[in-house]
């Protein structure tokens, strides 16, 4: 299996799928990860740190995320295989501000990409961030209740063999954690996301 992934994983590097199809993107894939991750963290796409460093989470929402889960950054990342419903930094926003978000046609070129990582690894714990995770992932278990993050967020769901749990966008833009009842929502997610954890096999502390 783990000449599997490391093939699936040179060939995500050398993927131009979106740029062939016409997209607009501006970094070449960024994830982290190593065979034998129990526990597989799934954002919506890189940012602009992300993309000039390489490196997934590297940003102000990174830093966001890896206090949440009460984590140092290697640990962090010796813990979680971390991908994303897309690989590419997408850009800005023409004419905005914030970063494009990736529309469908990118994130089902994208799409193989985690499920290929999913098969392969077997993990014991998802934890989708961000309403384009959670929704790739949950969709085909909840439907269209998968789009609320009020309905989702605490709550711990199973696919394929895996406890998944989801996780708002640690983003500074997103209001949602400071909503009435929310916060609440998050500490029983981060709660159950620590317990997973605890009882990973072969955990680095």
């Amino acid at each position: 299996m783990s000449a599997a992934l490391r093939a699936v994983q040179a060939a995500c590097l050398d993927c131009r799928a979106c740029h062939d199809a016409g997209f607009q993107v501006e970094s070449l894939s960024v994830f982290e990860g190593r065979p034998g991750q129990r526990a597989y963290l799934l954002g919506q796409a890189p940012g602009i740190v992300e993309g000039d460093e390489r490196r997934p989470w590297r940003g102000r929402a990174g830093k966001q995320l890896r206090r949440w889960l009460d984590l140092e950054e290697e640990t962090f990342y010796a813990t979680f295989y971390c991908a994303s419903v897309t690989r590419c930094y997408p850009g800005r926003v023409p004419g905005g501000r914030g970063d494009r978000a990736p529309s469908p046609p990118e994130r089902e070129l994208c799409a193989r990409w985690r499920d290929e990582e999913l098969r392969l690894l077997a993990p014991r714990l998802v934890v989708p961030v961000g309403g384009l995770a959670i929704q790739g992932l949950l969709e085909p278990l909840l439907g269209a209740a998968a789009k609320r993050l009020t309905g989702v967020i605490g709550e711990t769901y199973e696919r394929d063999g895996a406890i998944v749990i989801p996780l708002p966008h640690p983003s500074g833009a997103s209001s949602w954690p400071h909503q009435p009842g929310n916060r609440d929502r998050l500490e029983q997610a981060l709660a159950a996301i620590r317990a997973e954890l605890a009882g990973l096999p072969g955990r680095q502390a």
